[in-house]
This record gives structure tokens, C-alpha cells and sequence, in this order.
């Protein structure tokens, strides 16, 4: 049987009787024609993926450019910042040139979104322990043997439900992902939350006025500084800096760790192990909840 005719019968069941068929191949034009390719490397499933998102993934444009004084045109462009390498000829990636990405953004975007309405959400419900403070509601319940400790967790469940709530309604309107990464993401959503409370409540802020304000000043810059829209991959100096002290920036890289796991563009976005995630959102949810507990509950015995 001819390789053509081999194709129109595999066609033939796939189209008739929707059969998953596995077929190896090493043609080029046998691979485009499926729904979805794994590309094994050593024994190991390097990539599995449509054929679409493997060609954006392993296509690079380059700009190649060379000079009779090669030093001072290495020079120049580092001087400007390109990235470039000298290997008989230079080369400067052309996504560097020409502002490209080697990923979908609006995935990117999508899931930055995503987390900062979390952070959002959360920093506002948090803000109902000012209320509390200013109509006196917490000195009635602490007439009770209830810890300041426990009305600050409290709040935070609270406001972890709205926040989620928000996030899946948000997806009834057309945001969407894969169903399996979706759940993920929830089941991550209660520790961005936490974490997203606790760093409001380190103020010690006494009014709503300025709750709301903090909301502001400390969620806003976090979606730009910590990567929710723009990528920081490649940043330095003092936006790195920045960038590394949020716990927005930890939250977003654990979930995109999770939503482009198996792909080609995981080492792309994705900038710390998971673990590493997890141990930073962990490490900087405990200090910022310890400190705010602490000037809560200063705040209310000095009353």
C-alpha cells in the first residue's frame, strides 16, 4: 500500500468514525496532519502539543548582521541592551528587535487577569476589619475569649470565597482554559487569596478611607510591576527588585508553572520551579500575617 493511500484511508476512519489513531512517523507533512504531535527525544516526551503551537514554539527569527570592526558593533549592541551571540557571524534574535513574543499572549494575559482579580478581590473583603474597628464590633467580640488572631484568619476565608467566586464567573463570560488546568488554578486560588489578604493587613490601617487607598497603592503596581500583563522575564536592575518582593509575582509564576506545563513555551514564561513558588508565597504570606496580627492587636488594646 502506497504512503498516499495509507493517509486517505486513515482519513477515511478518523472522519467516518472519529477513531483516535496513533501513528509515528519522521515526515515533516505527516506531522502537520493531525490534531496533536509528541515529539519523543531520547525516550522522553519532549512536547505534546498541536502541530500549530510546536511550529510557534521551534521557529526563531534572527537578524544576522556582521562588520569590518565586529568589536565595535558587539559593543553597540550591547550598549543597547540586545541579547546577541558570535559564532562565525552575529546574531540578535529578531522577536528582541521587533518587540515580538514567543508565546500567545493573550494566554499570558488571560491568567495574569486572573490572579490579580484574586489579589483584588480578597484585599477588599479584607477591608471589612476597618469597619469592624470603626463601629466597634470587634471590642463586642472580643469581650468573648475569641483571639484577634482568629477574627483576622476569619476574614480571610471570606474574602478567598468572593475572590474565587468573582474568578469563575469571569470564565461564564468567555474567559476560558483547559479544563484540567482550570481546576488547578482553582485549587491554588485559596493560597494566592491568602496571600493577596495578608499583605493588605500588614498596614495596621485604621479607616476605610485609607483601606481603600491601600487597595490601590498596593494591588494596582503589583499587576504591573510583578508580570500580570507585561512580561519580566527578562528584567533588570530595579524592576526586578521590585518585582521580586511581591507576592503577585509568586502567585502568577505558580500558575502559569501550571497552565503551560508540557508546552514548548514553559521555560519561556515561567521563571522559578514551582517549589520555589510555593516556598516564597508561603514564606511571605507568614511574615506579612504575623506582622499585621501584631499591630491589629496593638491597635485594639490600646483603644
Amino acid at each position: 500500500m502506497s504512503r498516499r493511500s495509507l493517509w486517505k484511508y486513515i482519513n477515511k476512519v478518523r472522519n467516518q468514525h472519529g477513531t483516535t489513531i496513533f501513528l509515528t512517523t519522521h515526515y515533516i507533512d505527516e506531522a502537520e496532519n493531525v490534531d496533536k504531535d509528541c515529539l519523543i527525544n531520547h525516550g522522553k516526551i519532549a512536547a505534546c502539543c498541536s502541530p500549530e503551537e510546536i511550529r510557534s514554539g521551534l521557529l526563531k527569527q534572527e537578524l544576522i548582521l556582521d562588520a569590518e570592526n565586529r568589536t565595535a558593533l558587539t559593543n553597540e549592541l550591547s550598549a543597547l541592551g540586545l541579547p546577541f551571540t558570535v559564532n562565525g557571524r552575529v546574531v540578535v534574535p529578531y522577536t528582541y528587535m521587533a518587540g515580538g513574543l514567543d508565546f500567545e499572549f493573550g494566554e499570558f494575559m488571560l491568567v495574569g487577569m486572573l490572579v490579580n482579580m484574586l489579589f483584588m478581590t480578597t484585599t477588599m473583603g479584607m477591608t471589612s476589619l476597618v469597619d469592624d474597628h470603626e463601629i466597634d464590633f470587634n471590642q463586642e467580640m472580643l469581650v468573648s475569649p475569641v483571639s484577634r488572631c482568629s477574627l483576622v484568619i476569619g476574614k480571610m476565608p471570606g474574602g478567598s470565597f468572593g475572590a474565587i467566586l468573582s474568578m469563575v464567573v469571569g470564565m461564564l463570560i468567555g474567559i476560558t482554559l483547559p479544563l484540567g488546568k482550570l481546576l488547578l488554578v482553582l485549587a491554588l486560588s485559596p493560597l494566592m487569596c491568602l496571600a493577596g489578604g495578608a499583605i493588605l493587613f500588614t498596614g495596621g490601617i485604621k479607616n476605610k478611607k485609607a483601606a481603600n487607598l491601600a487597595v490601590n497603592l498596593i494591588v494596582m503596581p503589583q499587576m504591573f510591576i510583578s508580570g500580570a500583563i507585561i512580561p519580566i522575564c527578562n528584567s533588570s536592575g530595579m524592576l526586578m527588585a521590585l518585582s521580586r518582593l511581591m507576592p503577585m509575582t509568586y502567585c502568577l509564576d505558580l500558575a502559569r508553572a501550571v497552565v503551560y506545563s508540557g508546552t514548548l513555551e514553559y521555560n519561556i514564561v515561567v521563571m522559578f520551579n514551582p517549589a520555589v513558588n510555593f516556598a516564597a508565597i508561603s514564606t511571605l504570606t507568614i511574615v506579612c500575617l504575623a506582622t499585621g496580627t501584631f499591630f491589629y492587636a496593638q491597635s485594639e488594646k490600646n483603644r
